[in-house]
């Protein structure tokens, strides 16, 4: 194998693959990015059996094959060839890489031990704007859990019906979304995995294009500009959100978002380090007075608001305020509560297609 390459494409390319390649495995070809010298296209993949990324680039090819290269450490230094003409070729030494003088070899496993995939999916499909599909997964996607402990929540769940509802939960808040959906071959629901849905992001690049989501055999396969995303869905039941979220309230709150934002970001300085990194919410009189109390101080203050309903102090982790309040897109929000101990819910004042849940933290004052 043989080619010729510019160094900032091909340095984009490994960089967005190598995003896919396994860390930790008991199978060393999956640490590795395949790369396809053929016709007049490098195909550069990389797999940790769950996630799957390929990127197609052009180059001029002057000895087809294929090889696989130690991912990383590869994507690490050809970042490094960005403003140079980069011309490759397979040897006794690997994978011989030339630049300007200077030449540097990577070890090489056989493109024949790399796994095979069907790109060729699409039982059902999807179409959305490409803007929309961006927006959904910005606002849902940071509520999913980390931990292995219910791995279905690791992934959103997305229902397909005449728009996307999209639901991500950890246990301690859930988000719930909707958007436009261009058009679908059926209705139905999948979950998909959180890094899934954080690739599929940053490829969306153009707000008012239309993108096409295939599902097929619990696989999802998303591509555009070149680049191809397949992933492995998750099963299991998902937690259903009708039986989380109140129907009705106690004191609902409207008020300023930005004004609530720059007094909890205030407030969070102080408990920054905290295990339960916990501030409170004092409401009643037209007010909501936030407040947050550490080793190193304390911070108190207020902010004007719209109350209806019962007064009541109530205590939270300040990131799950914040980042939900940072979520929603309206000059005021509505905050919506059953008590200091129930779990409360963030809505826009006005557009009520995202929504927030938290659970409250016991007040130990």
């Amino acid at each position: 194998m043989k080619f010729v390459c510019d160094g900032a494409t091909l340095s984009e390319a490994v960089m967005k693959v190598s995003k896919a390649c396994a860390v930790r495995t008991t199978v060393p070809v999956m640490e590795c990015i395949k790369i396809e010298a053929y016709g007049e296209e490098l195909r550069l993949t990389a797999t940790d059996g769950e996630l799957t990324i390929s990127k197609t680039v052009k180059a001029e090819i002057l000895d087809e094959g294929e090889i696989c290269v130690p991912g990383k450490l590869f994507a690490d230094f050809i970042v490094k060839l960005s403003d140079e003409e980069v011309s490759a070729e397979t040897g006794e030494r690997g994978l011989e890489i030339r630049y300007r003088d200077s030449a540097t070899a990577f070890q090489t496993m056989s493109g024949e031990e790399f796994p095979k995939f069907n790109l060729g999916i699409g039982e059902r499909s999807v179409v959305m704007k490409q803007g929309e599909l961006k927006r959904i997964i910005a606002q849902t996607v940071f509520c999913c859990a980390q931990d292995e402990s219910r791995p279905v929540l690791k992934g959103c769940l997305m229902e397909f019906g005449d728009k996307l509802e999209m639901t991500a939960l950890d246990g301690y808040r859930l988000a719930l979304s909707d958007a436009e959906i261009v058009s679908k071959s059926e209705a139905g629901s999948i979950i998909c995995p959180a890094r899934t849905l954080t690739e599929i992001a940053r490829m969306l690049t153009e707000d008012d294009k239309e993108i096409t989501l295939y599902t097929e055999g619990g696989m999802l396969l998303v591509g555009t500009e070149g680049m191809i995303v397949l992933s492995r869905l998750y099963s299991g039941e998902f937690i259903k959100k009708e039986n989380v979220i109140p129907a009705r309230f106690t004191t609902v709150v409207t008020l300023s978002r930005n004004e609530l934002i720059q007094s909890a970001e205030r407030a969070a300085v102080l408990i920054r380090g905290d295990k339960n990194n916990l501030i409170t919410l004092e409401i009643g009189s037209d007010l909501v007075k936030l407040s947050s109390v550490s080793d190193f101080g304390n911070v108190a203050e207020s902010v004007l608001a719209g109350i209806e309903g019962v007064d009541l102090t109530i205590s939270m982790n300040a990131r799950y305020l914040l980042e939900a309040l940072k979520a929603l897109g309206e000059e005021n929000v509505c905050i919506s509560f059953n008590g200091p101990i129930s779990p409360f819910i963030l809505q826009n004042a006005e557009e009520k297609g995202s929504l927030y849940l938290i659970l409250p933290v016991r007040n130990a004052q």
